[in-house]
């Protein structure tokens, strides 16, 4: 009875501690842990009224105040932990000490995250040892990391037949995105892939690009290496709708048009076509013209009132050899300060192309940028009609060449075309001051201040102008960064920067070469030596303790 009554503490400690593990373990069995926890608190109870004049005689001694002084220090550096290791989940920062920052979101995936307005809920639906869902896992604690908007979930198809169902999941792996009514899905755990879902999902509409045809341009439904199908796929991916245009049999111009590609016309334009598309541009439009060397030639004096001069050379690059290329595959790897350049770090190939320069002095109303230049190696090649291609200092302009340029126009209004009125049977009559003062006085009569409409500020037009088309088709569209720099400029043009096509991160190998000899040297010092010299001297601290 004597050692109960002395150790009922201990018993009653344990019963409490063993309750609160039991019902984290098992939650389910919570009444057995919760009447454990009680009999134990009861049993710390009967010991301190059982032994309540020895407690009080312990209490009034010394030692008991060193022991409640060292308690109180070991609760107050429990409590700062705790608070510490709170505040720190909070306010978490993440590091990436990879070279090629492996474990880190793109810049353009971060932005996308910072101008999320709703919240999106992503359903993961992965069966029990597929490898998928933790490399998904650790992805969306990235994207969670910088948006508190993204909230996820993993589904177990097996375990959960009915929500299977109401999805309509018929594969292992499948992703599902939630925001605003709209909704996309995956099956595939890469950035980019889940990036361009989280785009599509919170985005209201598609815009459209128009590719115009009927002059010889690359076609997006073509395949071969020629075609532009690749780009297609790419602009459908990051939530774009592409269409075929072909403005010579359009009567009017489509209404929907965020943005027309004229990729390497190899015949001129009709007048019409080329009028069309400029009141496209000075209501706003936006255009992106990509004119080859020796063909198309009424696009440089059209162009050059927007600023851009397409000339009549082919631009030869001796550096282009380097990376298995012939000399008329001109490489840029240095870039202008844009929007579309920013943090672009990729070289570009164009393969076959011209030079586009800004014109000087600046057309009334637009603003012009170029994008990138190529080596100090290259030249513009006026001399076309040689067989054998070298530089003429003479006739010949050196490097660096620039390649593009990009426009803004500022939006007017429509000009009325001579002879609207002759064509349409109403005659022009004369207008005498007479005349003239009576219209204008009926107009002031006419209008009322308060009620004239106030009207928005038109868009500014763009236009991009590349003197190539084939850097962007099929065979040479996933070279470097030929595809990411096409869909940089789509984006810049169409005003959609949050879109992105991101380039797959790599790790450099990292090993180190030793001999034979070295190998057996390390592994005798770091094997053998090293524990041998450590043991020594645990069994020589052992003998001279014990002889003391």
């Amino acid at each position: 009875m004597e050692t109960i009554k002395k150790n009922l503490n201990t018993i009653g400690v344990a019963l409490v501690v063993l309750a609160l593990i039991g019902m984290q373990i098992w939650p389910h069995r919570k009444t057995v842990f919760l009447v454990m926890a009680v009999v134990g608190a009861a049993a710390i109870a009967v010991y301190v009224s059982l032994n309540l004049a020895s407690l009080k005689r312990s209490v009034s001694r010394k030692s008991f105040l060193y022991s409640s002084n060292l308690l109180l220090v070991v609760v107050l550096v429990l409590a700062i932990l705790v608070l510490l290791n709170y505040f720190l989940s909070r306010h978490n920062y993440r590091l990436d000490f990879t070279e090629a920052k492996l474990h880190s979101l793109s810049d353009q995936s971060i932005q996308v995250l910072k101008n999320l307005k709703k919240d999106v809920q992503i359903k993961g639906f992965f069966r029990e040892g597929n490898y998928g869902r933790s490399k998904l896992e650790d992805l969306l604690k990235n994207y969670g990391y910088y948006s508190k908007k993204i909230k996820y979930e993993f589904i177990d198809p097996d375990k959960n037949p009915g929500l299977v169902k109401a999805y309509g999941i018929t594969q292992d792996g499948t992703t599902i995105l939630e925001s605003g009514g709209q909704e996309n899905r995956i099956t595939a755990s890469t950035e980019e892939d889940l990036t361009n879902a989280l785009i599509k999902a919170t985005r209201v509409s598609k815009k459209v690009i128009y590719f115009l045809e009927g002059h010889g341009e690359h076609s997006i439904e073509q395949t071969e290496d020629i075609g532009y199908s690749f780009a297609k796929d790419e602009l459908q991916k990051l939530g774009y709708e592409a269409k075929k245009l072909t403005l010579a049999l359009s009567e009017t111009f489509p209404q929907d048009c965020a943005l027309l590609v004229i990729p390497g016309p190899q015949k001129d334009l009709l007048p019409n076509e080329l009028e069309t598309i400029q009141a496209y541009i000075f209501k706003g439009g936006r255009v992106f013209f990509m004119a080859d060397p020796e063909v198309a030639p009424g696009l440089a004096p059209y162009l050059s009132r927007f600023g851009a001069k397409l000339e009549d050379d082919v631009v030869v690059d001796t550096i282009s050899r380097l990376f298995g290329g012939d000399y008329f595959m001109p490489v840029v790897t240095e870039y202008e300060a844009h929007e579309i350049t920013r943090n672009f770090r990729y070289a570009t190939f164009f393969p076959y192309a011209r030079s586009v320069e800004p014109v000087e002095p600046k057309p009334e109303g637009i603003t012009t940028s170029l994008l990138g230049k190529t080596s100090p190696n290259s030249w513009s090649e006026r001399q076309l009609d040689q067989k054998q291609v070298t530089f003429d200092k003479d006739k010949d302009k050196q490097g660096p060449i620039s390649l593009a340029v990009v426009a803004t126009v500022q939006a007017r209004a429509e000009e009325k075309k001579a002879g609207t009125q002759e064509a349409a049977g109403q005659k022009a009559e004369p207008q005498t001051p007479e005349k003239q003062g009576k219209e204008d006085e009926k107009k002031s009569e006419e209008i009322n201040p308060e009620e004239t409409p106030v009207t928005e500020p038109k868009k500014e037009g763009r236009i991009a102008v590349l003197g190539d088309s084939d850097f962007a088709s099929n065979r040479y569209y996933g070279l470097s960064g030929n595809g990411n720099f096409f869909l940089n400029a789509v984006n810049w043009l169409t005003e959609e920067s949050d879109l992105i096509s991101i380039q797959l991160r790599t790790s450099s190998p990292r090993t180190v070469q030793f001999t034979p000899s070295q190998g057996r040297l390390i592994f005798f010092v770091s094997v053998v030596i090293l524990p041998l010299i450590i043991l020594i001297l645990g069994i020589s601290v052992w003998l001279r303790r014990r002889s003391l």
